[in-house]
């Protein structure tokens, strides 16, 4: 382990900067690191809180990456319901909002992001419902009922895993969709018109091409929301319409920001002292050949791992594929690469299957992949891809062939 006694201020105690502090260590760091949080949890994982913490599945203690008293054994100091108001970066100091002062010799901020919000009156009205923190979760797990009709606004992955958590709770549920599909701005037709089968199948109502215009009211409660020239009745409306990253610290500091706080492939920014990771962070990926700013818990991972490593002095670039999964009643799916630009599309699938992974190609190599409860493809897909093998078309077709056998 490193004899430096330096100090590491990390800026979000979410999984991001939960990881970071828990790769240093790993990686022999020896100095300070303080983690600070504005929540009063120690870091936890968001992902099951649209899914199994909702409904009931799985207790909060469960969500911790890490106990508290596993954080004090590695020497990592916690300062949590704490929130942080500036960076002055000639001292090489952050200034929280109740005035305390800390030095770094290296900063990471991990500051996530925050949900973004309906910009029409009556979207803070108590039955519209936002999901970012285990606060929200538990809010929000009290509102769904047998027989509850519930809308929800937004049709990306976290309202699709509402939704069919909340039609698992019995309620009665509708997604309205400003875009002409589902899944519009993050996956294939392919797999929106999977997806829109799936939940239509499961009684859930999919509006898709509506847009939310406004709310009617009674006793200060939504009582319908209005979308597509059309009403439809709530008791509860949950609202799942992206991310706003978290940059305005970063920005105030003068580090440059373009959607994300902009960092190279070991997660650093302008200021060499200063990191970012997670999903505030928009990060130069070598495999991809272009900056990206990626909201999924194995992107927050590989760069507190490249950040810790650049660090301690002995940096590893961001280079895994990227890859992110998703559970909606009882399937599992998960998506490597990023399809944009295929020019070439295979859907690999036995005949009467309901396993199968959409594949895309582009000049004849693998770019992209989403497996639906295909685990195997979809680990020998990840390999082709950042292996950036050449594949024949047939090769992927042919499910009576491992796709392991291409490799």
């Amino acid at each position: 382990m490193s004899t430096d006694m330096s100090t590491v201020v990390i800026v979000g105690a979410g999984q991001a900067g939960g990881e970071t502090a828990l790769a240093l260590r790993q990686q022999g760091y020896a100095g300070r690191i303080v983690l600070i949080g504005e929540e009063t949890h120690p870091p936890y994982r968001r992902p099951p809180l649209s899914k199994t913490y909702l409904n009931g599945e799985l207790a909060a203690a469960a969500l911790l990456l890490r106990s508290e008293e596993a954080y004090a054994t590695a020497g990592i100091e916690l300062m949590l319901g704490r929130q942080v108001e500036a960076i002055a970066r000639n001292d090489r100091t952050v200034i929280c909002k109740d005035g305390a002062t800390l030095h770094y010799d290296h900063l990471v901020l991990a500051t996530g992001g925050q949900v973004r919000k309906l910009a029409l009156p009556g979207s803070d009205a108590p039955n519209v419902y936002y999901l970012r923190t285990i606060a929200d979760a538990r809010r929000l797990r009290e509102a769904l009922a047998p027989g509850r009709r519930v809308v929800v606004v937004g049709g990306g992955y976290v309202g699709l895993e509402v939704a069919a958590s909340a039609a698992k709770a019995g309620a009665q549920v509708t997604v309205l969709e400003g875009a002409s599909r589902l899944l519009a701005r993050v996956a294939g037709a392919e797999l929106s018109v999977f997806f829109e089968t799936l939940h239509r199948a499961h009684g859930v109502d999919i509006q898709t091409g509506v847009a939310v215009s406004g709310f009617e009211f009674k006793d200060g409660k939504v009582v319908s929301v209005l979308a597509g020239g059309r009403a439809f009745t709530a008791d509860c409306v949950i609202v799942g319409i992206g991310l706003i990253p978290g940059t305005a610290l970063a920005e105030n500091a003068g580090l440059e920001v373009s959607d994300g706080i902009v960092v190279d492939e070991f997660a650093r920014t302008g200021d060499e002292r200063i990191y970012a990771v997670g999903d505030c962070a928009r990060h130069f990926h070598p495999a991809l050949g272009r900056s990206v700013r990626l909201e999924s818990v194995p992107s927050a991972s590989e760069m507190a791992k490249a950040a810790a490593s650049a660090i301690v002095g002995k940096p590893k670039p961001i280079s895994a594929v990227p890859w992110f999964w998703s559970d909606q009643f009882g399937i599992k799916l998960q998506m490597a690469g990023m399809p944009e630009g295929h020019d070439a599309f295979v859907e690999r699938r036995a005949p009467g299957s309901a396993a199968f992974s959409l594949c895309y190609l582009r000049e004849g190599q693998l770019i992209a992949v989403a497996s639906v409860n295909a685990p195997l493809d979809f680990q020998a897909a990840r390999e082709l891809i950042a292996r950036k093998l050449p594949v024949n078309a047939l090769t992927l077709a042919d499910t009576a062939t491992p796709l392991r056998n291409a490799l």
